[in-house]
Formats: C-alpha cells, structure tokens, sequence
C-alpha cells in the first residue's frame, strides 16, 4: 500500500507524555505490538541498539527504555504511571536487558527486540521515523512493513506460505471479507502469512485455514496509529505543486485544503476534520494552562522559566513585544509541560512542541480569535507538515533539529498567516522563507535531556514564524518553492556530522557545564 501522511498521525501529534517523541511514544508504539506478537504473554525482551545510532547514547535520557517497556505493559502513550514504567515491568515478572552491540542497522532509531516466554521466541527489528512514527521492518528474519496503521493478522504457516495465500485469498473474496494486502514471508526457519485489513481476519477464515493447514500459531497486531490506511488509497495532491493545481480553479484557504486531504486520507467528512482538530487544540490549551499553573520534575535541567516571564510580563518590565510575548510565554509553558511528563500534544514533535501550538495559540488570545479559528490555522500546519513527512522528516537524528523546530517554524507560519485571513499562497510562501532560514540547524542536547537549547530553539521557530507570516502578508517574494526547501532540508541534514544529528556527541552536548549537569542528573536518577 502507498504509504501518505496523515495530519492527525504524522504532523499534528501524538498525543503524548515523556521528553521525545521520536523516542518516547515511537518506543511505546513499538512495544505495544511486540506485546501482541506475543500475545501479552513475556518473560524475557533482550533490546539491542546499535553503537552508531542515535539509541546507544540516548536511550535513556530521552526516554525510549520508559516508553518501550510502557508498551510491553501495553499502556497508553498517556499513561500517567508511564514515568514508572521500567520498575513496573520488573514488578510484572518481566526481565528486560538493553544492550549496544553490532546489529547491523542502517537507521539511527533502531531496535531489535528478543522476545522470549517458556513456549516461544520471537525476533522483531523496528525503527523510528521521527515525530512518534513507526516502522517494523522484520519479524523472525522477514522483511515486513508494519506501520501500525492497520489490523494485522499473522499466520505462522508450517509449510510454503503462498498456497496460504492463494487460499485466503478465494476464501476472503468469497465471504466479502475486505483485506487491504496478503502477503507470505519466509524466514529464518519461520514461514508467516500477513494480512492487512480495517479489521482482524475473522475468526471462520481463521478456523478455515486451520484446517486446510498447518498453523501452530495466529497473532493479530492491533492499530496504533488514530488514522488507518487503506488499499488503492489516493489523495488529491501530497506535494505543494500538486496541491496549488488542485486549488487553480478552486480558490480554497489552505485549512480548507487541508479538510480535503485529511477527509480522503483518513475517510472522514470535512466536519469531522474540523471537530478532530478542536478536540486536539483543547489539548494543547490544557497543557498550556497545566504549564503556567506551575510543573515540577525531578529529572529536569530548568525550574520553571514561565512563570517568571509571565510576572516579568505583568510588570511592564519587558521590551514592548506585543503578540511575540504571548507567543513565548506559551512556548515556554508547553516545554515545561512536556519536561515535566504531562500530556500534550507533539506537533510536529515532542521537542518541537513549543514552537507552533505556542505561536498559534498565542496569536489566537491576543486577537481575541476562538478554537475554531485555531483549529483552522492548526489544520494549515498540519498540511505543510504533511507535504515535509511526504518528502523529507522529522526526526532530528536524521536531519537534525532543522527537521523539528525548522519544520515546526514552517508550519507555524502557514498557521499565522491563516489566523490573519492571508490565501493559501500567503501562507505557503511564509512556510518557505521559514524553513529557509533554519537550514542546517543541529541538534546538541544538553545533559542529554530535551530542555536545552530546546526551549529557545523552539522560541526561535515561534519569533522566525511571526516574522515570515508577516513578510508573506506583506508580499515579500520566498523565491524558492516549499517543496524545494523541503527537499533541501533533507539533503542538509543528510550531510551533517552524525555528532549533531541527536545523539549528545557533538555541540552544547559535549561542554563542560552539559557534561557537568548531565553527571548531576545521573547521579540524583541513582539516589532515587
């Protein structure tokens, strides 16, 4: 199946706890389907990650031990015992050892799970996309594409997997039972037929193919993505260029463009779209308000930074920055939100969660505008957000972190220009100059931690946003198309030094007050 971005899934959450979402709710994602590979019955999971990936050094301290052992618990992305998730599973009777050591693997966010009860052993390889996005990419020495965003049923066949096939395939037409894809694997020692479907294979096919051969076992993998895919799938543009021909004679407003991507994507009518994105804004308007009410977490760098500024703010002790200082109070409130493992939403990222919801919803209070006007501007984001996770990334250990606060930046800026009542052109020249103007930047966290410099990155994509949402409405000229830009954003971040693509050996990462902190944090990690 031809795999297209999804707003809700790709560009405009999860929804989520913990400090990264290429880390965190990739990782939980991850262990929930290995859960029902296994059938929810684990004794033993052996992680690797391997020594030139981004894993090896951040596995921890961005929280991909904690959301991978939440999902073999099989918990939710907002689970608030997700923090407590690795204590837990050894208190579920369930051994999990991580290890670096050679796999093999050609993606940074790589894991390969061994899966272990007294009846059975399971192999499962499976990478990070980037902003929660998954990938299983082999099952017991299979080439699979798992991406969580259909039904899956597996049928470990003893035999040749395709007369399996050809079989379930007379039998699924004849019952008008609707599969999206049947396909045989071979593995090592281990044959499997895997069916794609918008539900599991029902139990009569499966009683049916029982008996016409020899199966010792079925697993269904359960959806973890909100928006499912589907054959012979076909939206309406997935590029800029493609989307600015469909609107030639059509005239729409970019959100409203966005409505007819999203509704075909994901089957669902423009009113259901538009009520999605209000329900996903009240989100994020419930961790800003959580975040200016105060947070407190014990492994953090920051104490909370908004509540001063907000003070700072009130006074009259600031430079006059009119909506800008609205924008950074709620960027501000939002990182901390996420530091201190509160839920909210990563859009486009967990590390990039400030920039646009708090330059978005910023302008919305300072204009007086209301939910269906944010939700309208977040669904312009989320297009441009579609058109870079169709052509590029978000995932700062493949690009850098040009690929989450630069692309959080260009999809703030459509959102700007929309809230002003700017055309479609407008807001997609603002996500152009936008994201030109944060190529090549790096990803260097301090301590380990995603805190800093990611609080003032993400400051900066909301103050680059304003700045280009104005220069469109002005009429400046972006000379490069988006989708250009785009393409030049992963060549960028494809060319840089593995150092400062997200795995702290490079940059701030490596400076004596980051080495300084990260030993400080470690240290109070042990005492409790």
């Amino acid at each position: 199946m031809q795999d297209y971005p999804s707003i809700f899934n790709d560009a405009i959450g999860p929804v989520m706890r913990g400090p990264s979402s290429s880390h965190c709710a990739a990782a939980l994602r991850i262990g929930r389907l290995a859960r029902d590979l296994m059938d929810g019955h684990l004794r033993h999971v052996r992680v690797e990650f391997d020594p030139t990936g981004s894993l090896a050094t951040t596995h921890q301290t961005q929280g991909s031990d904690m959301g991978l052992c939440g999902g073999l618990l099989g918990w939710d992305a907002t689970d608030e015992r997700l923090a407590s998730s690795v204590p837990a599973i050894a208190e579920a009777g369930i051994e999990v050892v991580f290890l670096v050591t050679e796999i093999g693997a050609t993606h940074p966010n790589t894991y390969r799970l061994t899966l272990r009860n007294a009846d059975e052993t399971h192999v499962l390889t499976a990478i990070s996309t980037g902003g929660g996005m998954i990938e299983v990419i082999e099952i017991d020495g299979a080439r699979v594409s798992i991406r969580g965003d259909t039904y899956e049923t597996l049928l470990f066949v003893r035999g040749d997997p395709g007369s399996l096939v050809q079989a379930l395939a007379t039998w699924i037409e004849a019952d008008a039972f609707l599969a999206d894809a049947i396909l045989g694997h071979a593995g090592a020692g281990v044959d499997f037929v895997e069916v794609k479907a918008q539900r599991f294979l029902t139990d009569e096919l499966c009683t049916r193919s029982g008996a016409a051969f020899e199966i010792p076992q079925i697993r269904t993998l359960s959806p973890v993505l909100p928006v499912l895919s589907r054959q012979n799938l076909r939206v309406p543009f997935i590029t800029c260029d493609e989307m600015t021909a469909y609107n030639d004679d059509k005239g729409l407003l970019l959100w409203e463009l966005a409505c007819h991507y999203e509704s075909v994507r994901g089957n669902l009518t423009h009113e259901q779209v538009l009520s999605q994105m209000q329900e996903t804004v009240r989100i994020m308007r419930s961790a800003i308000r959580q975040g200016l009410a105060g947070t407190d977490y014990a492994d953090r760098i920051l104490g909370q930074q908004s509540e001063g500024f907000r003070r700072a703010l009130a006074d009259g002790q600031l430079l006059d920055g009119g909506i800008l200082n609205w924008m950074i109070l709620y960027v501000t409130a939002l990182m901390e939100v996420k530091s201190a493992m509160g839920v909210f939403v990563a859009a486009p990222t967990a590390g990039a969660c400030g920039g646009l919801p708090g330059a978005c919803l910023g302008a919305v209070d300072a204009l007086g505008l209301d939910v269906t006007e944010a939700a309208k501007a977040m669904l312009a984001a989320g297009l441009v957000g579609v058109f870079i996770a169709a052509r590029a990334t978000f995932a700062a250990e493949v690009a850098g972190c040009q690929a989450e606060c630069g692309a959080g930046s260009a999809m703030a800026a459509a959102a700007l220009v929309t809230l002003a009542g700017g055309t479609a052109a407008q807001a997609v020249s603002a996500a152009s100059m936008a994201l030109q103007n944060i190529l090549g930047l790096i990803c260097d966290p301090v301590a380990n931690r995603v805190e800093v410099p990611c609080l003032g990155r993400n400051v900066m994509a909301a103050s680059n946003a304003l700045a280009c949402a104005n220069m469109a409405l002005a009429g400046y000229d972006a000379v490069v198309p988006l989708d250009e830009v785009i393409e030049t954003m992963l060549r960028v971040g494809e060319s840089l030094p593995g150092a400062l693509r997200c795995t702290a050996l490079g940059g701030l990462s490596v400076t004596r007050a980051s080495r300084e902190i990260e030993a400080r944090l470690n240290r109070g990690a042990e005492v409790r």
